[in-house]
């Protein structure tokens, strides 16, 4: 038996008897208010480990004041509705082309009760341009792009191959897609581009599922949200809480979901149910595409609120396999945010969901390097959470955004788990409970730690968090950090001391129409480790990270080799690279 096979087996072991503790302390929270308090913070105490020696020292700095990225989220009385808790997301990318990483980040413009012109009327989304010397200029309005809607998400994507990063914004009403015109504005083409939904659409991710070179488009829907529903006045008791009809997902039948292949001409054709992957039953938060099974394929992976999530595995003839059973990664629970990264180094790509309350968090491990005896297109996951130190913990908190990154640029991906509660404060209806986020330290085979207490002030606030999105927009070596808080001012959280370590940064220019290389995949090797990522996998809760990949080096100041294979099947080996630089490689090029 192999040492990992022994820690699978482990770690089964011990997933198995927590879960069961922690579904009998769950299940005791039905028998008072009292008992149930008791409950959840004792389960939760008692699963948290002492801080490990020679944490680092790496601390998160807000400098959204100091830099110019002020951005007040959802400036209004909430109304009770679904819609409203939701949202939103932020979104990273170089639109300029300037060599900066620029922000965008997204508004719920006014709640439910608000006429169309007072929503005219309110504050828009924000296009923070980077000055290059740490500070941003919102230019939003000049650009065209201050839409004004009760908006989710947003996402980059060159869909028509001409350079530029275009963008596309998803929303609780019509969705609208931005060309990038290349002077610094951008013109709607939503309805020549026929991707205008107008639906209750929160993620979505660009993806060359077809492998055509041109971008294709997924959006996950939610549900067929009401607001004239005559139960708008029943209500339920969710763990001691009283839940609205209005703001409960099971309220509500799912919405399909939406596929629109690229044509190439400007335009897109919608294929989601054709290409089995309109998702029917799922109420879907967020998605990715990423080559799970090493491919060239890109599959469909959907984190689904109340509701089993979806695996579509991509057999090449533009339809997908419904796997999501014989994979193992299609668990029915209360699914949000959602990570993709190898965080036990060997080699195949893994999965993080963050979930709802009393649901714990989930960390699915991709087998195929485990299982010698499987299929070489098969699929298997197991959900290891528990056993490594990701699971019951956050039993008492909901999770949003989320992303496997190397703050502290050891060579291994750690995690970041942003927290905010859909309960309403019974004080004050009118707000939401915050709670504190998650930094989970990755310990090799001892497992994740949270160490978000010795990370900085500011991840020790309590904030109604939703989306995160990962950069390292100063350009220093470490990954940066920016939250949307819900009714609140988002945080830029600059990384300060990630650096300390040694790393290494890569840009991808892909050959048009795919320019970004969205699904190209990158292994290097130094110090004798061997690390793995795919430009645009992940989705951490309707956001978008930067179109780059980095990598921790630890001590190492020399990296033996870096391949590429860009998702047009060519690969490229580099030898002997110097640490601690950003690399910029095209396609083709020697």
């Amino acid at each position: 038996m192999t040492r990992r096979k022994r820690q699978v087996y482990i770690y089964s072991a011990v997933t198995i008897g927590l879960t069961a503790l922690a579904v009998y302390l769950v299940m005791s929270r039905t028998r008072g208010p009292a008992s149930g308090k008791q409950s959840v913070q004792g389960v939760t105490q008692a699963l948290l480990r002492h801080l490990p020696e020679n944490c680092p020292t790496v601390q998160f700095t807000d400098v959204s004041d100091s830099s110019g990225v002020v951005f007040r989220h959802f400036d209004a009385v909430r109304s009770t509705m679904l819609p409203e808790d939701m949202g939103s997301g932020a979104a990273w990318s170089d639109y300029d082309n300037d060599g900066d990483l620029d922000l965008y980040v997204v508004n719920l413009a006014g709640p439910i009760t608000w006429s169309p012109a007072r929503i005219a009327e309110s504050r828009g989304n924000a296009l923070y341009a980077n000055n290059g010397d740490g500070s941003f200029t919102n230019v939003a309005k000049a650009a065209g792009v201050d839409h004004k809607g009760r908006d989710m998400g947003a996402f980059w994507g060159d869909y028509d191959g001409d350079g530029d990063l275009d963008l596309y914004v998803t929303s609780y009403g019509p969705n609208v897609l931005y060309s990038n015109n290349g002077d610094g504005s951008f013109s709607d083409v939503t309805s020549e581009a026929r991707v205008g939904d107008n639906s209750f659409s929160t993620g979505a991710a660009w993806g060359d599922y077809d492998l055509d070179g041109y971008l294709d488009l997924y959006v996950s829907n939610y549900v067929e949200f009401r607001p004239e529903d005559t139960s708008v006045k029943e209500s339920s008791m969710q763990y001691q809480a009283t839940v609205p009809f209005t703001l409960n997902p099971s309220s509500y039948t799912a919405q399909a979901n939406r596929l629109y292949h690229n044509l190439g001409n400007g335009s897109f054709e919608e294929v989601a149910e054709a290409a089995g992957v309109d998702n029917l039953t799922g109420r879907s938060l967020s998605v990715t595409w990423c080559d799970f099974n090493d491919d060239r394929r890109p599959d469909l992976y959907i984190a689904n609120d109340v509701s089993a999530n979806g695996m579509f595995q991509n057999v090449g003839n533009g339809t997908f396999a419904d796997i999501g059973a014989s994979s193992w990664a299609a668990d029915y629970r209360g699914a949000m945010g959602l990570a993709i990264g190898d965080f036990d180094l060997d080699l195949d790509l893994d999965i993080f969901l963050t979930h709802w309350i009393a649901q714990e968090n989930g960390l699915y491990s991709n087998m195929r390097t485990e299982f010698e005896d499987m299929d070489a297109d098969s699929l298997r996951f197991r959900d290891i959470a528990d056993g490594v130190g990701l699971g019951e913990i956050a039993l008492n908190k909901v999770g949003w955004g989320t992303d496997f990154f190397d703050y502290d640029n050891d060579g291994l991906l750690d995690l970041l788990v942003i927290n905010g509660s859909t309960f309403e404060n019974p004080e004050n209806t009118r707000e939401l409970i915050p709670m504190k986020s998650m930094l989970f330290w990755n310990r090799a085979n001892k497992g994740y730690f949270n160490v978000a207490q010795v990370a900085g002030e500011s991840l020790n606030r309590k904030i109604v968090g939703r989306g995160a999105a990962f950069a390292d927009y100063d350009d220093d070596g470490d990954v940066d950090v920016y939250v949307v808080v819900h009714g609140g001012v988002g945080m830029l959280l600059r990384n300060d001391g990630g650096n300390d370590n040694h790393w290494l940064k890569v840009q991808t220019i892909g050959r048009a129409p795919n320019t970004r290389a969205i699904g190209a995949k990158l292994r290097l090797v130094s110090g004798g480790v061997s690390q793995l990522r795919e430009i645009g996998a992940g989705s951490s809760y309707i956001s978008q990270n930067s179109l780059e990949a980095e990598f921790g080096l630890g001590t190492s100041t020399l990296i033996d080799s870096l391949v590429v294979t860009w998702p047009s099947g060519l690969t490229q080996v580099m030898t002997r690279l110097d640490a601690d630089q950003t690399v910029v490689v095209t396609e083709g090029s020697h």
